[in-house]
């Protein structure tokens, strides 16, 4: 059989061993980038040698990235997010038995020299990696035994750099109760091993048992690391069990994230969307605190009469409701004149980063133009002549906005 051509792949001569230096993480996260981009590109016409491809990434991220400052996180995040997205590559590659037997030793020996665990989603996905039983043995056994004892030393931590890769191998194997009891052997528990522990119990039927396992890692005073992924964990057996409800309320409510209000929402409705996506939001709001930070969620939402009740609270935050106030002028008037409101009377009590004069003008400028809409222009009026009369006013705030209806009451503005 004639050999296939060798690929020249564009990211190698940029993933250099001291390739990049201490304040590089922005261009390594580029180089990164790119290489994702490549290496799909390959996968869609030659799936094996796009494998091939985040293998020789894979080989090359710490070589490359050891001198980089990681302190902010950024690139240690790029490079997990870039390693699962590349994943699904290399587990469904269309290889042989020998063929993936040196793909195992190549990412074995990066794994094993892998300075900050960089390859961790790699090693945690090995047994997937391995796809023959032969080869995902014949990896849990090679490390077995020490990692045993490095385990059950407790006067001592001993970090074994494939102790991941060896749980891995050992789930999807099916060798549970060994896995188990190589857990068994730690001192200290973490997600970062014991989510194979629960997934074994899982995978043996054993769903009260995994539930119990994954849940006692969550008791304690503090939220431990991997909490997200524990929680989501615990949901997802209980949603497979038809106790959906429970789930909600016990983990996956807790668990909701993003990075804005608006995408927890979202979060939480996407996962489950059998449940009432208004009662989503006011729970969160309940569970959450800092009503007032919900506003642009529940307006996005178009929660209206929620959306207003966070406008009232003292955290809301009074440039976001201008934004709001203009934004809703046309289509929903009424609401934007009530926001605008809310937003007078916060920069009239000081709230708010750095407000300016300006505020209030624009503020009344969006009140005034929605209220006319509706038809309730000398009512809002009379509203901004009791804002204004308030003597525990911020005193620039209560001069500009008295000055801006003496404007409007001579028809000026």
């Amino acid at each position: 059989m004639a050999a296939r051509a060798t690929h020249k792949w564009a990211f190698k001569p940029g993933m250099r061993a001291g390739a990049y230096s201490w304040k590089s993480s922005a261009k390594a996260i580029e180089r990164l980038k790119s290489a994702s981009s490549e290496i799909r590109a390959v996968a869609r016409v030659d799936p094996v040698t796009a494998a091939e491809g985040v293998i020789a990434l894979a080989e090359r991220i710490w070589p490359a990235f050891e001198h980089i400052d990681t302190s902010s996180g950024a690139l240690g995040n790029a490079v997990r997010r870039t390693l699962e997205e590349l994943l699904p590559v290399l587990i469904e590659a269309p290889a042989d038995e020998k063929t993936r037997a040196k793909w195992l030793e190549q990412i074995r020996e990066a794994i094993e020299d892998d300075g900050v665990d960089y390859l961790a989603p790699i090693a945690h996905c090995f047994g997937q990696i391995a796809a023959f039983p032969s080869l995902m043995n014949l990896h849990a056994d090679r490390d077995l035994d020490m990692i045993e004892a490095a385990w059950s030393d407790h006067e001592r931590f001993i970090h074994v750099a494939t102790g991941s890769l060896t749980l891995s191998c050992l789930l999807e194997a099916g060798r549970h109760d060994e896995l188990l009891a190589l857990l068994a052997c730690k001192k200290t528990h973490l997600w970062f091993d014991d989510k194979f522990g629960a997934e074994a119990l899982l995978r043996q039927g054993r769903e009260d048992e995994a539930l119990a396992y994954a849940e006692a890692l969550l008791q304690g005073d503090r939220r431990p690391w991997g909490y997200q992924d524990i929680a989501q964990f615990c949901e997802r057996v209980l949603v497979a069990q038809g106790r959906e409800e429970e789930a909600y309320r016990r983990f996956g409510l807790p668990s909701a994230s993003g990075n804005t209000y608006l995408a927890m929402w979202r979060d939480l409705v996407k996962r489950y969307p059998d449940l009432d996506a208004r009662r989503l939001l006011e729970d969160l709001i309940e569970t959450q605190g800092s009503k007032g930070k919900w506003f642009a969620a529940a307006k996005t939402a178009k929660y209206f009469d929620i959306a207003l009740d966070c406008a009232a609270q003292p955290s809301a935050v009074p440039p976001t409701l201008i934004r709001a106030a203009r934004d809703f002028v046309i289509k929903e008037p009424a609401f934007a004149a009530q926001v605008g409101l809310h937003a007078i009377g916060h920069l009239l009590a000081g709230r708010g980063y750095d407000p300016g004069p300006s505020d209030i003008d624009d503020a009344v400028t969006h009140v005034m133009e929605a209220s006319a809409r509706i038809g309730q222009g000398e009512r809002v009026l009379h509203e901004l002549h009791r804002l204004a009369a308030n003597t525990a006013s911020d005193r620039i705030m209560a001069a500009q906005l008295k000055s801006r209806i003496a404007h409007i009451e001579r028809g000026d503005a």
